[in-house]
């Protein structure tokens, strides 16, 4: 369900905010940044996703962000697909997000990697994982430690695709991807 509010229900000085940042990106602002603007307590995800996706781990941002687009691919989040594919492009080249999105056991991605999707895969679709699965992706020569990022990175994305869903943010034209994505990669979540 669209919700209205989104668009025009801004207080005054959130108003001048989103303005401005229309007037620098010099392209619309994304529901995602209209909705914690609107309702940050409700959102509130800022904190957990900045340490999620931009606190120290083993794992580079872009690998965060292919992990974001993987778990919304999952999710069949149109939004976050769109936006965390863009992010990761500025990271990787463009067809390795692509290549990852359309069939992960071919993509052009390191094994530990490739695991650590095919895990988060997993608990996207089936809503838990073993001790096995968890095996599998330590044997492949990912850290306990970056299990525990990667898991982070998931949490934060099935809540962000369901919220995106629910809302039916929409998926903005490629240069405001583009523009929000460059945004994410210098500035980050917070």
């Amino acid at each position: 369900m669209r919700l209205a509010i989104l668009d025009h229900g801004h207080r005054l000085r959130t108003k001048a905010v989103l303005g401005i940042i229309r007037l620098v990106s010099r392209q619309p602002v994304v529901d995602a940044v209209k909705l914690a603007f609107y309702r940050p307590e409700f959102y509130g995800g800022g904190a957990l996703t900045n340490e999620a996706m931009r606190g120290p781990s083993a794992w580079s941002i872009g690998e965060r962000e292919l992990m974001a687009a993987y778990v919304s691919k999952v999710n069949q989040c149109p939004f976050c697909v769109a936006a965390h594919t863009a992010t990761s492009n500025i990271c990787y080249d463009d067809a390795t997000a692509a290549a990852t999105l359309a069939d992960l056991e071919t993509a052009p991605i390191a094994e530990p990697l490739r695991a650590t999707l095919r895990l988060l895969g997993k608990l996207t679709r089936e809503h838990s994982i073993d001790a096995d699965d968890v095996r599998a992706v330590l044997t492949a020569g990912v850290t306990p430690e970056q299990v525990k990022d990667a898991l982070a990175v998931s949490l934060v994305f099935n809540v962000t695709d369901r919220l995106a869903n629910a809302f039916d943010f929409e998926v903005a034209d490629p240069a405001a991807m583009q523009a929000g994505a460059r945004h994410l990669v210098k500035r980050g979540y917070a």
